[in-house]
């Protein structure tokens, strides 16, 4: 595995484990992105191989920073990558290059060299990205979320616009050639985005805008909540079945490990008494095998609904086993019945949420019998071989 493979897998659980659910943009997706970016401006301008490695490392960790809040963040991400620089024995004279290459993406920075153009323009390559408009808008919940900030959005837009057009500039050849003309492409849009905003000010009272702002606001905070809790069951369900899968291969080496090599010999009468020991460490490990697999088993439901369900309001039709053997025209008709009634589809995802905290903890139980069996019959099997040496005969 290539450093940056290495580089790569740990970013991607660092972000797992530590980066909170509030960042909706600066995550393991966005790096993902730059890191991309990087790859595409530092081969069209012909890098050696040894500088693209030290840009896709700087790119990996440019922002794992985050992980420990957002103040600083460039200082907190150049800690962790030259700590894990360090540990893998990476050249110091390159960790230097990789760290200041991570702070060339300080917003405020003016890059000085062809590489800390590259990553500084990759960092910015959603300025000239079709979906730019819908990504500024997961950065401006984030910034609501984790800063406490918000803007209205005509705010937004003339605070995107004045960005775009008068404190950020692309600095590579292949970015001014290729990225600027679409980036101004976005801004034309800002600009039609600013105009239909000032135009329905001017058509609404005050009064009107106070009503739909206590209006929005709850709204927000709800489909807020949803997504960060869903996203954290998510985590733990992926963080259950890992576990599960850890142990299933831990019993499944002990097993094998035992059929190949002790049981084998058993049929010599000076073995006899590595009978019953051996038993015991593969019976718990056979047991402990069947509770990871049952804390893993998916449960198979009907996949089928009526119209009078959707009617009732009984089907939740967010989750795919309620519907997977509908034909398409049936489906479509009840998710638009869905979207009609906002009570429905809230209830909806709190059915999905509460069911999914349910498998969550039957997950979680099996886990626990599962831990449980394996550490007695490891303490088991142990006490057994001592005391099977101890009586065997000499």
């Amino acid at each position: 595995m290539t450093i940056i493979d290495q580089a790569e897998d740990f970013v991607q659980k660092l972000f797992k484990d530590k980066l909170s659910g509030s960042f909706l943009y600066h995550n393991f997706k966005h790096t993902s992105s730059v890191v991309n970016a990087v790859k595409t401006i530092a081969t069209a301008q012909s890098v050696t191989e040894n500088e693209m490695e030290l840009l896709l490392l700087a790119a990996w960790f440019h922002d794992a920073g985050y992980t420990c809040g957002c103040e600083n963040h460039e200082a907190a991400g150049i800690e962790i990558a030259e700590k894990f620089l360090k540990e893998q024995n990476y050249e110091a004279a390159k960790i230097d290059q990789i760290m200041a290459l991570i702070n060339a993406t300080r917003k405020d920075y003016i890059p000085v060299n062809l590489l800390e153009k590259i990553i500084h323009d990759a960092d910015y390559y959603h300025f000239a990205s079709k979906e730019y408009i819908s990504v500024s808008d997961f950065l401006r919940e984030e910034l609501k979320m984790t800063m406490k900030m918000e803007f209205s959005d005509l705010d937004w837009a003339k605070g995107n616009l004045n960005f775009l057009q008068n404190q950020h500039q692309f600095f590579s050849e292949y970015a001014l050639f290729h990225w600027q003309p679409k980036k101004e492409k976005n801004i034309q849009k800002i600009l039609k985005r600013i105009d239909a905003l000032e135009n329905e000010t001017m058509e609404t009272t005050t009064k009107t805008k106070k009503q739909k702002e206590k209006e929005e606001k709850p709204d927000r905070s709800i489909d807020t909540m949803f997504k960060i809790t869903l996203t954290n069951h998510i985590r733990l369900s992926e963080i259950a079945d890992s576990k599960a899968n850890i142990l299933l291969s831990v019993n499944a080496i002990i097993i094998s490990i035992a059929l190949s090599t002790i049981v084998p010999k058993l049929d010599s009468p000076g073995n006899a008494h590595l009978v019953i020991p051996t038993f015991i460490m593969v019976f718990f490990s056979v047991i402990s095998i069947i509770f990871a697999i049952l804390s893993t088993k998916p449960k198979v439901t009907s996949g089928k609904f009526t119209r009078q369900d959707i009617e009732d309001k009984k089907v939740n039709l967010l989750f795919f086993g309620n519907f997977f053997k509908m034909p398409y025209d049936e489906y479509q008709w009840a998710v638009n019945e869905l979207l009609k009634d906002r009570e429905y589809l809230h209830n909806s995802m709190t059915k999905d949420l509460y069911y999914l905290g349910l498998v969550l903890e039957r997950k979680y139980r099996l886990l626990r019998i599962t831990y449980n069996i394996f550490m007695i019959g490891i303490i088991v099997s142990v006490i057994a071989f001592v005391l099977a040496f101890r009586s065997a005969p000499i």
